[in-house]
């Protein structure tokens, strides 16, 4: 097992609060849970905005960034048929290598969202894991961009032909590479890192836009995914599945990543006039078995973030209408405060500093205080459809809208 892996298993089992690393590895950060530990960050901008260290066009798409040492990793759409893996400099934004591959559209793609990719680059080592909008998984290697080896989860897996595109980020376990895929039989597939042989493959739930994560509970790693129509465990060195618990939304659209927490509750949350639960997990004559905690529909994230700060969870909800950063308190799922001034937002934490980024290009720092966010300053950084989640290494946000990516210094002043 890789360091980073190693370390990032026994975090899960302690907690995760006293953990810090780096880099931005994958979707959701070191720890997938959208959270680092940085110095602190400037609560305000004498300028306006943030210092702003470089911007440069790419095509469309919404996948997020990853970003290890010195390299980033992101992906984009080239004209109506191509599919590009680029690798960034991270420091300068200059493109060191690129990965393209023919991803046409198919008859029920709902292209009004944009023709994606929507998945982010996952680092292991000397790889990178990618899966295009049509369900291609791509193992390259990260100095060169070659390809070392390939799947097709929808057509060698029959796996769920998802109307938007795939968008479930790849999680690494071991040495394996989880990924959702739908197929029967084939819900959940577990890959070996460096062959792309098939390790296992378990369930038949049908797949979402959600991304995997990985717990600890009763001294076993799982893997939770959230599929269309509940949200799901597997043992996650043998695939085994262990648990469900039903969670339906209007158009069967789960988006958001579930939270996990030390005291042994998973949040869950959708839009589409559904809300969200908070489910514990029980061994009950030697079988894991659900009990859901609270459910209420005040919180309804559609496809950003979540984050989970002490015993509240932040978030911004809404769907079709008006958009409000709300809080709940995790354990009896009591609406805190519900705050506006951001258009549909995206949110990461550093210690109990918040970044907002809204689908405007709005960027707002704020300090979260149990029961809301005191926001400090707020600023334009984009423009167009600001849907990705931004990642933050040190004090330097890489963020990205439909078409363009930029850095910016979120650091005090010296």
């Amino acid at each position: 097992m890789r360091i980073w892996q190693v370390l990032l298993t026994t975090a899960l089992a302690f907690g995760l609060d006293g953990w810090c690393f780096a880099d931005w590895p994958q979707w959701g950060g070191p720890n997938r849970d959208f959270r680092v530990k940085t110095s602190d960050l400037a609560t305000d901008w004498p300028d306006g905005r943030p210092e702003e260290l470089w911007r440069r066009r790419l095509g469309d798409g919404y996948a997020g960034i990853t970003v290890v040492d010195d390299d980033l990793f992101t992906m984009y759409r080239k004209g109506e048929t191509t599919e590009v893996v680029v690798a960034i400099d991270a420091a300068t934004g200059e493109t060191r290598w690129e990965y393209t591959q023919e991803a046409p559209e198919w008859p029920q793609h709902i292209r009004g969202y944009g023709l994606g990719p929507l998945v982010t680059p996952l680092v292991v080592d000397d790889r990178v894991f990618v899966v295009g909008i049509r369900g291609t998984l791509l193992c390259l290697n990260r100095k060169k961009g070659q390809l070392l080896w390939r799947q097709d989860l929808w057509e060698d897996f029959n796996g769920t032909r998802l109307e938007r595109g795939y968008a479930s980020s790849p999680i690494a376990y071991g040495e394996t590479l989880i990924v959702p895929s739908g197929g029967r039989g084939k819900s959940v597939i577990a890959f070996d890192q460096s062959t792309g042989k098939v390790v296992w493959e378990s369930g038949n739930f049908e797949n979402a836009y959600s991304s995997p994560i990985l717990i600890e509970h009763g001294g076993s790693s799982q893997v939770v995914v959230f599929m269309a129509n509940e949200v799901a465990g597997f043992d996650a060195d043998d695939g085994r599945f262990l648990w469900s618990h039903p969670h339906r939304t209007r158009y069967d659209i789960n988006a958001s990543t579930p939270i996990w927490g030390s005291d042994n509750t998973l949040f869950i949350s959708s839009a589409y006039d559904t809300g969200s639960r908070a489910i514990g997990l029980e061994f009950k004559d030697e079988i894991i078995a659900t009990r859901e905690l609270w459910y209420q529909k005040r919180m309804q994230i559609q496809h950003g973030t979540a984050i989970r700060l002490g015993d509240t969870i932040y978030g911004s909800s809404g769907d079709f209408g008006p958009k409000f950063l709300v809080s709940v308190d995790v354990h009896s799922g009591e609406l805190l405060s519900r705050q506006r001034g951001f258009a549909k937002a995206n949110l990461i934490a550093s210690g109990n500093q918040v970044i907002i980024l809204d689908e405007d290009g709005q960027l707002g720092i704020a300090t979260a205080h149990g029961d809301s966010l005191a926001i400090h300053d707020t600023a334009t950084i984009l423009y167009d459809r600001s849907w990705t989640v931004p990642t933050l290494v040190g004090t330097t946000l890489y963020a990205r809208n439909q078409r363009e990516i930029a850095a910016f210094n979120l650091g005090k002043e010296k």
